[in-house]
């Protein structure tokens, strides 16, 4: 999940401001679990996000599998790995900027720790695998980039794999190993079959290449405004509605997608009879199997509501929720942000259930963050603030367990 600083600050002082004036339901908390903390320097068991006096986007990104958590910090250009005690284990670093690296163990064959030297140029998300793989998106070299002309893209990031022993294997590019460029990569997943997707954004949509366990292509998906299941409305109606398709996310064992798309309908002024805005109508999670290119029947997902009381008017308004992923049991979680931290909402297969419970988090100590879904249904979070970054979880996944026992 990628923010950018000011989008991040505004967002969240948006729905706070609009929650403030909340008078819901009181949800049930789930525990945060504080794991370790991360100093900010040049060492290489430290975080470099000095560049967050710049402008532009943060390119610090965190994953958790097993226990472990990799952290991609491009502003440094390197990989962190560390167990939950925050004990570093591996490091990938571009030995052009940390040109001194004294890591314990990155010398011998014998030890469970390692360093390893590649160029990285400008990191993106990462993900792994249940052989411990790391897929991890970089750019290429301004020389080396490509432009889509027919459909106006930039073709600038590949995704580098290394095996579990830190040895570079190669990159893959949309048709697979040493292929075309992607254009800019929104996310990258693996599967329970150690298959990897990669969603990529486009003009009108996104799409999706999953490739096999050798990094070959088996499907390239695009999903576009046109191309989305239709919202069901009064055929009467004529007021026109948007869709926003704002998340892909794989199945983690069938070769299904899905695609969560929000559909906004225009408002009309009463009096004067014309479109006065844009209200936000519903959203649906659209699973769509990948390989006969059909949609299964589409999952209407509840919206965050909240109340703006104002000149002694209470108004409900609707705020829909971000898609954070899907678990290997087939629970959807979604979350959105709000006063006191966040509402996570998660939802069976079959929408017969929903969970909804609330992670306390001070938004104002946080200048930007970053989360992960594990496939057992843990929520991770990395916390950069003013003094240091703080790594933690929430054990969403015994919470699930409990209700699998019911």
């Amino acid at each position: 999940m990628k923010i950018k600083f000011k989008i991040f600050v505004l967002t969240v002082c948006a729905v706070c401001f609009l929650s403030s004036c909340v008078k819901s339901n009181q949800l049930n908390s789930v525990n945060e679990n504080k794991l370790f903390t991360l100093d900010y320097g040049n060492f290489e068991n430290e975080l470099n996000l000095f560049d967050l006096a710049k402008k532009g986007n943060i390119r610090t990104y965190m994953t958790m599998r097993d226990g472990f958590f990799y952290i991609a910090n491009g502003e440094s250009k390197k990989i962190l790995e560390f167990n939950s005690y925050g004990d570093l284990l591996s490091l990938y670093y571009n030995d052009e900027v940390l040109k001194d690296v004294a890591f314990a163990g990155k010398n011998s064959t014998n030890s469970t720790k390692k360093a390893v030297s590649y160029p990285f140029n400008t990191l993106g998300p990462i993900a792994i695998d249940s052989r411990k793989y790391i897929y991890a998106i970089d750019t290429l070299p301004v020389e080396r980039q490509e432009r889509d002309i027919s459909n106006r893209l930039l073709l600038s990031s590949v995704v580098l794999r290394f095996d579990s022993s830190g040895k570079f294997i190669d990159y893959i590019g949309q048709e697979g190993p040493g292929g075309t460029p992607f254009p800019f990569v929104k996310n990258v997943y693996t599967t329970r079959e150690n298959e990897l997707v990669v969603i990529c954004t486009s003009n009108d949509g996104l799409t999706a290449y999953w490739f096999n366990t050798n990094g070959f292509l088996l499907y390239t998906v695009p999903v576009s405004k046109e191309n989305v299941p239709k919202i069901q409305r009064d055929e009467s109606s004529d007021v026109p509605y948007y869709v926003s398709i704002t998340n892909i996310v794989p199945d983690c064992s069938e070769h299904k997608l899905y695609v969560n798309v929000d559909y906004y309908a225009a408002s009309l002024d009463s009096q004067l009879k014309v479109q006065s805005g844009i209200d936000y109508y519903t959203t649906l999670l659209c699973p769509l199997n990948v390989e006969t290119g059909f949609y299964d029947e589409p999952l209407e997902i509840p919206s965050y509501e909240y109340a703006l009381t104002e000149n002694l008017t209470k108004e409900i308004y609707n705020l829909p929720y971000d898609f954070l992923g899907v678990t290997e049991n087939g629970w959807f979680f979604f979350i959105v942000p709000n006063e006191e931290g966040f509402i996570v909402q998660m939802v069976q297969p079959d929408g017969q259930r929903i969970v909804k419970r609330s992670l306390s988090v001070d938004h104002s100590k946080i200048l930007y963050y970053t989360l992960s879904l594990s496939g057992k249904g843990i929520i991770s979070a990395l916390f950069v603030k003013n003094e240091n970054a703080e790594t933690v979880w929430w054990r969403t996944d015994s919470l699930l367990a409990s209700f699998v026992n019911q």
